[in-house]
């Protein structure tokens, strides 16, 4: 039972990134590339946060102290990933072409959404693997959660919410990334915000002797922020109703043609 519930979040909280870098990322060295740096840009956040936490004593029992600074530094280190893409662009395009296609403009440069995407996905899905992998180890048993009157739904409730994290992260990126390139900052205020927001609902999640988890609380309004944002970030890349209705169509009519 409990392997059974291991594989089931796992899949939940990481089934539709990796599809999305199966899909998008694997088949280009640059964009893995990209990828695995802004990961590392995320751990850097991550360790000056937890530097941060270890030097201020007194505040070490709050976790509200260190969620949010950490939210602060990961912005702060998303901005200064897009300021070293943005400075290594003339060198990634000599490294992505060959002596073939040197009069080419590669696709990646010439729609810089394709990046932030990279990036966005990049730091959502080492942001992800951070937050669950010790719930996951805890999965394997012995035992399950709600023995001793914990909720049975503390397990999907963190699965569910590690896949929004990975997906608001994507969007996030291409978000950021389009602020700073059109000098649109509200758009940046509008990351840095939902980013706080989602962040500190999950402190509702935290279960004390006076207080009991609300899951929903955090959950619903996560998925909201996350549906919102990504249809900012669909919008910013250049998509429309119109564009999802086409492809829709076209993916209906190659569908029926290989039924026929």
């Amino acid at each position: 039972m409990t392997l059974m519930e291991f594989f089931g979040c796992t899949f939940i909280a990481f089934g539709p990134p990796f599809a999305l870098f199966l899909f998008t990322v694997v088949r280009d060295p640059l964009r893995i590339i990209v990828l695995i740096a802004s990961g590392f840009f995320w751990l850097l956040a991550l360790l000056v946060s937890s530097i941060l936490w270890f030097a201020v004593v007194p505040l070490r029992e709050q976790l509200a102290f260190g969620l949010v600074f950490s939210v602060i530094f990961q912005e702060l280190f998303r901005l200064l990933f897009y300021k070293l893409i943005r400075k290594a662009d003339e060198g990634l395009k000599m490294v992505s072409q060959t002596d073939q296609d040197m009069h080419l403009e590669p696709k990646d440069f010439t729609n810089r959404h394709i990046m932030a995407y990279i990036s966005g996905l990049g730091y959502g899905i080492i942001s992800g693997a951070f937050s669950i992998v010790n719930v996951l180890a805890d999965m394997v048993g012995p035992g399950t959660v709600g023995i001793q009157g914990d909720s049975h739904f503390f397990f999907v409730v963190t699965a569910f919410l590690t896949l929004s994290f990975v997906f608001l992260h994507t969007f996030w990126g291409i978000i950021f990334f389009h602020a700073w390139d059109k000098r649109k900052f509200q758009y940046a205020a509008i990351v840095v915000i939902s980013h706080m927001l989602v962040s500190c609902l999950t402190l509702l999640n935290q279960r004390s002797e006076t207080h009991t988890p609300t899951y929903w609380g955090s959950l619903i309004p996560a998925y909201i922020i996350m549906f919102l944002t990504g249809g900012l970030a669909f919008k910013i890349a250049g998509g429309s109703l119109t564009n999802l209705r086409a492809a829709l169509t076209c993916s209906c009519k190659q569908t029926s043609y290989e039924i026929d």
